[in-house]
Order: C-alpha cells, then structure tokens, then sequence
C-alpha cells in the first residue's frame, strides 16, 4: 500500500521505498467526540462532498471505495489536472475523517491512452513521424521525444511525474492496458448486449446525420491499426461481436468487442469504466454537465450506479473569458510555481470551485498572503474552524506551524506582499537584501531557520522583477500631502528606541488625526475630539512612498524596513528622487 500524504509538506517527493501506509494523524488516531462531532457537521465543501459518499456507502454496506479522476494523455499535465487530483485528493481525506478510516479508499489516476490522435500538437518535435499516425490510439504512435515506446507512454510518464512532484496519494491506470488486459471485457460485452438501450440514450444528443452513423463501438482497424470511426453494420450480443466495412477499402469485417480489439466512444466508456471498476467519486468541469448526465444514464441502462461527484467552474483569463489550452490565455502550472508556492496553488483551487474564477498573475500576491493568513489563524481556532480552514484540507489535517519572526517575545508573520514592496523599495532583484532587512528586525532569523519564509522571499524577488517593477507608478503629492510627509518623518524622528510595530501604527493614526483630509468622523468610535483616520491616508502613503495603489500594514513595514530608512524614502519622494530614478530604469 502507498503511503497517504498530505497535500504538501516540507519533503522530498515520494519514492518506491517510502511508500509505506502512514495515515494522517488526524485519520489514524480515534477523534475526539467534539472534533468528530464538529467533522459531522462542518460546512466547509469537502466535508459536503463526503457526505454524499458516506450515505452510498450506507445504502450499499460496501467496504471499499473508489475515487478517480481521468487524464487525455494527447497533450501535457496542466493546472486543471492539478486542480482536480487536488480537490478529490481533499474529499477523500474529508471521507476517511467522516468514516474514522475504516473503509479502504483508493485515487485511480485514468488515462484515456487509448483515443485516437486527432491532431499533431504544435508543441512537439519530429512532427512529420507523428502525423503518419493520426487516428491510432496514443499508445501506438510513435514517441517524438524518443524516450518512451509511444507518444502514450511518454506522456503517462508525465503525468505520474506530475503527480509525484506534489506528493498524491494515488493509482495509475493506462485504458489500453484496461481494455487489451481484458479487464474490460465482461463489461464490454454487458453494453453490446444493452446495445440499444445505450443507442436510445446518445442518438437523441446528436443531429440527425451524426446520428444516423453513431455508434458507441468504435472498432480497430486490424490493418491500420486506426480507431475507425464507422457506422455498424451488425452486432452479435452472443458472438460479442460487431460488423463493419472500411469506407475506402469496402472490405468486410468481424471484430470482437474484447481484448482491445475495439474501444467506446468516450460518454459510453466514462459510463462502463464507472461500472466496470465500480467508481463512487469523480468531479467534472461544467462545461461536462451533459455528459455527465448521459454517462449517467449509461451506467444505470448498464444495472450499475454512477458515481458521486460536483461539477466545478473552469477559470477565466482577467478579461472574464474563457481559457482555452489552444489561446494560451491563461496561466500555466509553472506560470504559478515560478512566483508562488503549490500551498498557494491548491488554496485557489480549494477556494469556491463551484464559482468561475479569474486565473491571471495579479492573482497571485493576494492567494499567498490568504494562505498564509490561514495558516496564521489555524492555531488559534477551534475544531469547528479549524475544519473550515483550507489549510486543513490542503494538509490533509496536519497543516505545518507559521513561521513567525520573534521579537520582544512577539511573532509577526511576513506577508508576500510585505516582501514585494521591502523589494520595491529596496530597489532591489537579491533575496540577500530583503533578509538584511528581515535579520535586521530578528536578528536570529535565517533561511536554515525559516525554510519557507526563504522560499517566499525567492518567490518575492522574481515576482517584483517581472511583475510589479515594471508596473509602478509614483504619484507626486500635493501640498497637503507634502506637508502630511514632513509631519511623518518628523514623528519617526522623536520615536524611542527599540520601537515596536504597533507602536509605529499608533503613531502613524496620530499623525493623520491631525489633518483634516485624512480625518474620519463616520468611523467606529470616533469623536471629534479623536476622529477615526481614513483609508486615503494609507492609500496616500502607498502611491507616494511605494508606487502601488496598495500595501502591507505600514507599522510593520516601517518596522522591518526600519525607522531611518522610512525618513530617507520620505524625502527621496519629496525631492522627487523616487520617481525620477523609476522613469529612468523605464527607460533602459
């Protein structure tokens, strides 16, 4: 058995030797009444989704479940393949909580190997080699990058790869090995005998001329090896057998339905393979609903009972269409994993799957402090949030502690977007500046000590240079808000030293209390006496000082930063060195 981890931890990617059982400890251990109690009941979708399967389980006394999620090997891994293996990853872990882990589950991985080549991929070599076999199964074309026995096989090895960079927990399956294997074939022949029931269902979703040349055998061609998509002429439910002619050739065949001889189109496959290996969960996108409802309805034609599952939204580019592998309007998996982390990753993909989300670059800052804000708050909750929280899904229910800079006895966790503008106004590209600063404030802190903060800092560096460098714009401020910037580096003068971050923070509200632009007398507890402080003083700050419409707490910032260094940025936009020295790196 392969051992069950966590989505992500700090650890090498599994190998054959570690691949022992080791449950999560929350699945391994008895719960507590409250925390199994609170489980029950818990909101939080994963949980939801589990306990669809836990009421099949009941209905059906079944000992085992089985989850699977289905890959087309024509092209590479993609951030929709992650998104799916990891959230089916969560409702399983969700499950084994609900059950206490009594029932063995199992993640089959499927691959589709066996579909046809409808077209040469644009991003391959020998292109040539490959369009001599368009419309043979995958795993019979030739490998263009020549290191596997097929384009199939090769790709397969990409996709458990893949998996096994993130650490699932989960089976592979190839469909030519299911359907050559025999595997297949009892359920073969079970759907060639409930032949009609399965026409009555797929020809009303076609037009009329699909329709009258549909069928869901597809056979292949003992000459060409080619998956022929032909009218059937005949079928034998006894013999397992159907008949059909080549359309160039006219030849006359008799094939069996068996040992890989023939395969189904991809709706009556989805439906057999669900009966066949007796699948509980698999989630699909929404643009599947259809086909999810027909493969339904296949399967109960077929005496079985398809699977639990949800249909999830497909993401969007920033414009709010669609995003199509073909455009390229979209982010790639090592789009993400080159400016943040998987953690980050999978919190997108935890958070509102039923909702359409925009998946662009600018998504990114906001995704990695959300995760670490989660993952901050998680030792402070109770059982009931804690289950609610996505780091305890991402995790798998052993989420890792938040590394915090100590202080005077204090934790302070550093944002990402914390890290973007220490960079930004550091002016600076080397990770070594931005733990100057970092050590500077803890002096004990370092990359040994802080292995993710290290890996943040890296992701912090290659996301200002790309992104947010380029992008800045310093506004030159009026006279009030030059007179306001005196009055603040004044104030940062006269504060004691050692200075804490609140500290800064207060002092920064008592500065802007004096103003009466940036006085708030709406605001919770204000008083004319003591007016609140709005937002356009922060906002203020943020496009004067850092060239961004928004930014950390500035307490903390200027606490990190340090007090000094505030004073000299303060000035540097007041003599309008700041902008300057921005439309210069412009212009280079």
């Amino acid at each position: 058995m392969r051992r069950i981890y966590p989505l992500f931890q700090d650890m090498p990617v599994p190998s054959a030797e570690t691949s022992a059982l080791n449950l999560s400890a929350a699945a391994r251990t008895e719960l507590s009444p409250l925390f199994a109690e609170a489980a029950g009941k818990s909101v939080a979708w994963p949980f939801e989704e589990a306990r669809k399967i836990v009421r099949r389980v009941e209905a059906s006394g079944q000992k085992e479940v089985l989850f699977e999620t289905g890959y087309g090997p024509s092209g590479l891994p993609h951030i929709g393949t992650f998104g799916e293996v990891a959230r089916t990853t969560m409702v399983r872990h969700a499950f084994r909580i609900l059950t206490g882990d009594r029932i063995k589950t199992r993640l089959l991985a499927f691959s589709d190997d066996m579909d046809g080549l409808r077209k040469v991929p644009d991003n391959i070599p020998n292109k040539e080699m490959v369009a001599a076999h368009l419309g043979k199964p995958l795993t019979q074309v030739p490998d263009p990058f020549g290191t596997h026995a097929s384009f199939g096989a090769h790709n397969n090895a990409r996709l458990r790869a893949f998996l096994d960079q993130f650490g699932f927990d989960y089976e592979f399956a190839s469909s030519t090995d299911y359907y050559t294997s025999g595997r297949f074939d009892a359920a073969l022949l079970h759907l060639l005998a409930r032949y009609e029931a399965v026409m009555a269902i797929m020809l009303p979703s076609f037009r009329q001329e699909r329709a009258a040349t549909y069928s869901p055998f597809l056979p292949i061609h003992p000459h060409t090896g080619v998956v022929m998509q032909v009218p059937i002429e005949a079928i034998d439910a006894q013999a397992g057998t159907i008949a059909w002619s080549d359309p160039e050739t006219r030849e006359h065949f008799i094939t069996p339905v068996t040992g890989g001889r023939t395969k189904l189109q991809w709706k009556p496959d989805w439906a057999m393979r669900w009966v066949a290996l007796n699948v509980d969960y698999e989630m699909a996108g929404k643009d599947l609903i259809e086909s999810v409802k027909l493969s339904g309805a296949i399967a109960r034609a077929l005496g079985g009972a398809p699977p639990e599952g949800f249909n999830y939204e497909l993401f969007l580019d920033e414009n709010g269409q669609k995003i199509s592998k073909s455009k390229g309007n979209g982010l790639t998996i090592e789009d993400w994993l080159t400016y943040a982390s998987p953690e980050s990753l999978s919190l997108f993909m935890y958070q509102k799957p039923s909702a359409a989300k925009r998946l662009y670059f600018d998504v990114i800052p906001r995704t990695v402090d959300d995760y670490l804000n989660f993952l901050e708050a998680y030792p402070r909750q109770d059982d009931k949030n804690r289950l609610g929280n996505p780091v305890w899904h991402i995790h798998s229910g052993e989420p890792p502690a938040p590394e915090l800079l100590r202080k005077d006895g204090q934790g302070t966790a550093i944002s990402f977007s914390m890290l973007l503008n220490l960079a930004a106004v550091a002016n600076s590209e080397d990770p070594a500046v931005l733990w100057g600063f970092l050590r500077r404030y803890a002096p004990d802190v370092s990359p040994a000590t802080h292995p993710r903060l290290d890996r943040l800092v890296s992701y912090a560096v290659r996301y200002f240079r790309d992104f947010v460098r380029p992008a800045k714009v310093y506004r030159q401020p009026d006279e009030i808000e030059r007179e306001a910037l005196g009055l603040l580096s004044s104030m940062l003068a006269d504060l004691p030293e050692p200075v804490s971050a609140e500290e800064i923070q207060t002092a920064l509200y008592d500065v802007a209390r004096a103003i009466p632009r940036y006085q708030h007398l709406q605001a919770k507890g204000a008083t004319p006496e003591r007016p609140g402080v709005s937002n356009d003083w922060f906002n203020m700050l943020y496009a004067v000082l850092l060239g961004e419409s928004r930014g950390p707490r500035f307490g903390s910032f200027v606490a990190l930063y340090g007090v000094k260094e505030t004073m000299a940025l303060i000035a540097s936009a007041l003599s309008g060195e700041l902008a300057r020295d921005h439309v210069a790196f412009r212009v280079q």
